[in-house]
């Protein structure tokens, strides 16, 4: 699940491309479709090529309504950058490529919208290279740019097909055990009473969860959970989610309040943080200065101290500790915007890099200066983890390598990032940092858990009268490298989650039990066998007599042993078989298939496929027409 948001100039075709798209219009309020603008955050979904579901945030264009887009625009996956073929760059296409460089956006691509109304080839090269030349030096430099008309549905084939690929090699959320949903729309259903919706990230929700709503405090629990309309027991990180809030009235939540779990979160009233200026902004930022701060959905005043500098240049980086009027949920690395209350700009932004300061800085302190970078460049232990969580499971040496650690502080933030469990060894033996033992990080670890339980669980839930699901199946369904996927079996099976059956794998608590009907079907069939058991029914009688499924589960649960396509004995009668071919060849010293039809009163058919069945495990081999033992 992906979310993307749209961003653009006002009438740039941003709603209708969406439209097209999703074959949803964006525009709910009557005032938005009246005036054909976007007002208010809208909101459409869609599947790509490859089959992943794709939600779309649709955000204002308009600069008196440029706030409302900030609230949408921070949880998102990829930006769609919408402009005008006919009209090119435009004053809100530069600011809003402004704060999708500011929130570094992992992704992106430019919509070239309206090309049926720029026939000409040449004019969409000259727009194309004016495009260009306003992407140089952000995040979608080298983004792609499709030609599209909502209109005609000329490129928008070509548009999901890049969507498909710009999406394909970037991580997905993790699932960090910390839910939050910003929330960015709030509303009431008739029979339902309150539902938020907003982007998750962090962790999952799920039905029956009890929540708090911060900074307030107020506490309900999740009565119902939606993804595009579809309902849902469980919300996963990155997905666009509509919380149904049994215990608090609509009156007592807001846009920009966040749901999570009770204990995961401490609002805060200051931030440590870095910040960059935009170069075109009217005049510089001085101490003091009085600012709109933009974090997820929320937006809030703060009180702007800057740190080491009286004041700020246009184009210029610093630190700064802001200060805010209302409290607000804010962790270390997230993205936030600035704006000039009055008259409304964008200043600039950056990232917080403490998100829990003691107390209030004195400005000029070098020690607090080399403290806020060494912060912001992460901890040892900070770096570690997200090289870990970057490259999933892997050697340890490779996470040492990408997190350009010297080999000290390597050393103790591997045993730190080991010891709190963050980390987690797949393979037994002694940790280094040079070591090739492979190791996971703790949210990856468990999503990688919880995929092989849901597997587990559903093939039970197909596959009732099998013991467990071959070894293979799972491993190819999980699509794991045969070390990684050992290791977390030897885990799984440690702490009694799973156990091996035979060369499958089952949920520890699975069984195969028969009902009342089955259970005298497999009486019957047992009789057959006993009527004479050296002359069986044969595979396709069994089957007829109790069906495929329940043969399978008597073959899996030893009470059958089948030889070949054909042949089936009852294991105990097989095991007295083999008793005595091996008393026999033991005695006179070889066996034929004729000694064999006289020594059990059988025919050829089944003697043969006893004998060759015992050459093939290494019991007998044979010589011509004889059968001897192996030595």
């Amino acid at each position: 699940m992906r979310v993307i948001g749209t961003a653009g100039h006002v009438d740039h075709g941003k709603s209708t491309l969406i439209s097209a798209l999703t074959g949803t219009h964006p525009d709910r309020l009557k005032e938005e479709q009246e005036r054909e603008m976007t007002i208010e955050l809208g909101f459409g979904w869609f599947t790509l090529p490859d089959g992943e579901e794709i939600g779309i945030v649709d955000v204002p264009g308009h600069r008196d309504f440029i706030e409302n887009m900030l609230a949408g625009i921070g949880g998102i996956d990829a930006a769609l950058l919408v402009i005008a073929a006919d009209e090119g760059v435009m004053p809100q296409t530069k600011e809003h490529l402004a704060i999708i460089d500011l929130l570094q956006i992992p992704t992106g691509l430019i919509a070239l919208t309206k090309i049926d109304l720029a026939s000409d080839s040449d004019w969409l090269d000259l727009v194309e290279k004016d495009i260009r030349s306003a992407l140089a030096h952000t995040i979608l430099e080298d983004a792609p740019i499709v030609r599209v008309s909502a209109k005609t549905n000329s490129g928008l084939e070509d548009l999901t097909t890049t969507l498909t690929q710009i999406l394909k090699d970037k991580p997905t959320r993790l699932d960090l055990g910390r839910p939050r949903l910003p929330i960015d729309r709030v509303f009431s259903m008739s029979g339902f009473g309150t539902v938020v919706t907003g982007t998750l990230s962090d962790g999952q929700l799920a039905l029956g969860d009890e929540i708090v709503v911060l900074p307030t405090g107020k506490k309900g629990r999740i009565r119902g959970l939606q993804t595009h309309k579809k309902k849902e027991d469980i919300a996963k990180p990155g997905s666009r989610t509509a919380v149904n809030i049994s215990g608090i009235a609509r009156e007592e939540i807001q846009r920009g309040q966040v749901v999570s779990h009770p204990k995961k979160y401490n609002p805060t009233r200051r931030v440590d943080a870095s910040i960059r200026l935009l170069k075109d902004v009217s005049q510089p930022i001085k101490h003091g200065a009085e600012v709109k701060v933009f974090i997820g959905a929320s937006e809030t005043i703060a009180t702007l101290r800057l740190l080491g500098k009286e004041t700020l240049k246009p184009g210029e980086e610093g630190w700064i500790q802001l200060e805010f009027r209302d409290p607000v949920v804010a962790v270390r690395e997230d993205h936030y915007i600035l704006r000039r209350p009055s008259p409304g700009e964008t200043l600039g932004g950056g990232v917080i890099v403490d998100h829990q300061p003691k107390g209030r800085h004195k400005r000029f302190d070098k020690k607090l200066l080399k403290s806020l970078a060494a912060l912001a460049a992460g901890l040892p232990v900070d770096v570690l983890f997200e090289a870990a969580l970057a490259l999933n499971a892997v050697a340890v040496k490779e996470i040492v390598a990408r997190s350009r650690l010297d080999a000290e502080p390597a050393k103790l933030a591997l045993k730190e990032i080991l010891d709190s469990g963050q980390l987690l060894q797949l393979e037994e033996g002694k940790i280094t940092p040079s070591s090739d033992l492979l190791v996971i990080s703790q949210p990856q670890w468990n999503d990688l858990r919880d995929h092989a339980i849901q597997l587990l669980s559903a093939y039970h839930i197909e596959f009732p009268l099998r013991l467990g699901i071959p070894r293979e199946e799972l491993k190819s369904k999980l699509k794991l490298k045969p070390r990684v996927f050992n290791g977390m079996l030897k885990i799984l099976e440690d702490d009694k989650t799973i156990k091996g059956v035979g060369s499958g794998l089952a949920m520890a608590g699975h069984e195969i039990t028969f009902d009342s009907s089955q259970q005298a079907k497999v009486q019957n069939l047992m009789r057959l066998f006993s009527q004479n058991p050296y002359s069986p029914p044969s595979v396709k009688i069994c089957q007829a007599e109790v069906g495929e499924q329940l043969v399978t589960a008597l073959i899996e649960l030893g009470q059958l042993k089948q030889l070949t396509s054909e042949v089936i004995f009852r294991e105990d009668d097989y095991e007295k078989m083999v008793t005595k071919v091996r008393r026999f060849v033991e005695e006179k010293g070889q066996i034929t298939i004729a000694d064999a039809r006289d020594l059990f009163n059988s025919s050829r058919k089944y003697m043969l496929a006893l004998l060759e069945h015992l050459d093939s495990i290494g019991v007998t081999f044979r010589d011509g027409d004889i059968r001897k033992l192996r030595q």
